[in-house]
């Protein structure tokens, strides 16, 4: 059987499989027989299992790092020699990104000689999706054996001293979004009940990030990294309290990721690249998703370098 066979055979076995966990209510009312289907929802721990079992049908690639593709940073897969690629729509559990630029592939291969997997497109909690649909992936990833995770995004820059540009390596996070990724019946194989943040963001790959930064005349600041809702970007008043808060960069994304990764014991990494300066509020301009993406291109090679030599040391 070739390989693309086998995954799609196992594709059918899997949604044959989800057809199965579901209650059959039969309703007799008067000559009429009524059958319900009513779903049987699925442990975590289960879906991840199936969603890793499915992958693993696709392919046998073995990988070290995960990474995490933000908005218009999608190019970093051109470097990546290929092995393997899986549709989102494919994976048993897996959400459907609804953003431009997010392809929606799990994609596997070497970067130099590094073997990673890049989620090329992640989901939002704006999108419509929860925050167990939003982090879902990484608890795949855990399951496929990654030993660390990327985590890459564009972000709003609110330290006067940032440029649209400037790289930042993230340091620390302010969790404004309205809704936890660990909240609920916590299941100890996943990871523990009460996580501890402090060393959340791993120093050693901070410090070798800066580091390389600079060997390349690199813009690259450590910095702390601020989530709201969206999908609206802020308004001048809320880029104002970010900044008194301590944060010097915030988007809509990552942490939800990043809870989940430090809940399932991965080191951390997080970048963001400024796509736009919004503070002081004189420096505030009208910004599209179009703008965004424009700006996130033009400065992608810089990340790209940065991680494509993170990974030789690794």
């Amino acid at each position: 059987m070739e390989p693309g066979q086998q995954c799609l055979g196992s594709f059918f076995i899997n949604h044959i499989v989800l057809f199965i966990n579901h209650i059959v209510h039969i309703e007799h009312i008067g000559s009429r027989t009524l059958r319900l289907i009513i779903p049987v929802a699925m442990p975590l721990y289960e879906q991840i299992q199936e969603a890793a079992t499915f992958i693993r049908s696709c392919t046998d690639f073995k990988v070290k790092t995960g990474i995490v593709l933000g908005t218009g940073l999608g190019n970093l897969t051109d470097d990546l020699s290929v092995e393997a690629e899986i549709n989102y729509q494919d994976i048993p559990h897996f959400a459907q990104s609804t953003v431009e630029s997010h392809k929606g592939k799990l994609i596997f291969g070497h970067l130099g000689a590094h073997p990673v997997v890049i989620m090329s497109g992640r989901f939002h909690w704006y999108e419509g999706w929860s925050m167990e649909q939003v982090t879902f992936p990484i608890r795949v990833l855990k399951a496929l054996g990654i030993e660390r995770i990327i985590i890459t995004n564009v972000s709003g820059g609110v330290n006067p001293h940032f440029l649209a540009g400037d790289l930042v390596i993230v340091r620390d996070h302010i969790n404004l979004l309205p809704e936890n990724p660990l909240r609920g019946p916590n299941d100890e194989r996943l990871g523990p009940r009460f996580p501890d943040m402090l060393h959340t963001y791993d120093e050693d790959l901070r410090r070798l990030a800066l580091e390389i930064a600079q060997t390349h005349g690199i813009r690259a600041f450590e910095g702390v990294y601020s989530a709201m809702s969206g999908p609206n970007l802020e308004t001048p008043a809320e880029y104002t309290m970010l900044r008194s808060l301590g944060s010097d960069c915030t988007g809509m994304s990552s942490i939800p990721e990043v809870l989940v990764a430090r809940h399932s014991g991965l080191p951390v990494m997080m970048i963001s690249l400024v796509s736009n300066v919004s503070y002081p509020r004189s420096a505030i301009r009208v910004t599209t998703l179009e703008d965004v993406i424009s700006t996130a291109q033009a400065a992608e090679p810089k990340m790209r370098l940065l991680i494509r030599e993170l990974l030789a040391y690794l």
